[in-house]
């Protein structure tokens, strides 16, 4: 391996089966990560946990808070400040019941898994210091799935701060792999006052990383990152600032990307569309990805 691009060893035959039809792919679930973004001295560092390696689904690699949609994201309306569903619904390209689903989780991930709360009293505060006995009870009832996000925030007393977050991106996993999700990909700024913590029983490491050194790390072969890590990193290393970076947001295309698998020449082709640097070369008749 010429960098740290991941890759499980059961792909090719996976792909030789669906395209035999012996493979039948499962129907991806919605998810959502974030990109969260604090500004330093050499520009914005992005928020990163690594997985850990006895995980099924990638397993030692690095990557944003984030998860599946939990069912009662969308089972009624949430108290929400900014955009309103009708306009995530059109950037998401999805129903606005589903935009406020795919968005709570978002936020909600973010909360379990970074301990970082993109929510306010009103719509135009965020709180502050999410740390303390009561607030990790909470945190907690939401990853046991005993408290909706809605119930949450009532409780509360907050509102979902959706103008803290823009859509970056939205790749689906493979239809070769068992586990699949349809993921949106998000860009936030940590907000004042809070502060980020590994709170994932699924990781085993959380860094702060400006995405030059994340991608200069994952082209040495030193850092282990899916295609949409890698891509969107890439994709943030122009901006000066998180502001910048959210505010560019708007702008990122949001058309699905689906890695693509194809006989050629005696080799199965494995690519995804519009990133030719993750395209690998699978002998048929068996043998390591190039």
């Amino acid at each position: 391996m010429s960098n740290g691009q991941w890759y499980p060893p059961e792909w090719p035959d996976r792909i030789r089966a669906l395209a035999s039809g012996e493979l039948t792919a499962v129907t991806p679930k919605r998810a959502a990560t974030v990109m969260l973004l604090r500004d330093t001295v050499n520009g914005p560092a992005v928020h990163m946990l690594r997985r850990r390696a006895s995980m099924a689904f990638a397993g030692g690699a690095y990557v944003y808070p984030g998860g599946g949609v939990d069912e009662r994201d969308d089972d009624h309306l949430v108290r929400w400040a900014g955009p309103a569903l009708t306009a995530w619904s059109s950037r998401l390209g999805t129903g606005p019941a589903e935009a406020q689903a795919i968005v709570c989780a978002a936020v909600r991930e973010t909360y379990e898994e970074a301990g970082v709360l993109l929510a306010g009293p009103t719509p135009d505060t965020v709180v502050g210091d999410t740390t303390g006995d009561d607030w990790e009870a909470d945190r907690q009832a939401l990853v046991d799935r005993d408290l909706s996000f809605a119930d949450f925030l009532d409780r509360r007393g907050l509102v979902l701060r959706s103008d803290l977050l823009g859509a970056w991106a939205r790749w689906i996993t493979p239809e070769f792999e068992p586990r699949r999700y349809d993921t949106w990909f998000f860009v936030a700024a940590l907000p004042e006052g809070q502060r980020t913590r590994n709170a994932s029983t699924e990781a085993d490491r959380a860094v702060w990383i400006r995405p030059q050194e994340a991608t200069a790390g994952y082209d040495k072969g030193d850092l282990l990152m899916m295609p949409p890590t890698v891509s969107t990193l890439r994709a943030l290393q122009p901006y000066a600032t998180a502001a910048s970076a959210l505010a560019a947001a708007g702008d990122q295309d949001l058309t699905p990307i689906l890695a693509q698998a194809r006989l050629e020449g005696g080799e199965l082709v494995l690519s995804w569309p519009g990133h030719d640097e993750f395209t690998k070369h699978i002998p048929t008749t068996g043998g390591g990805a190039q």
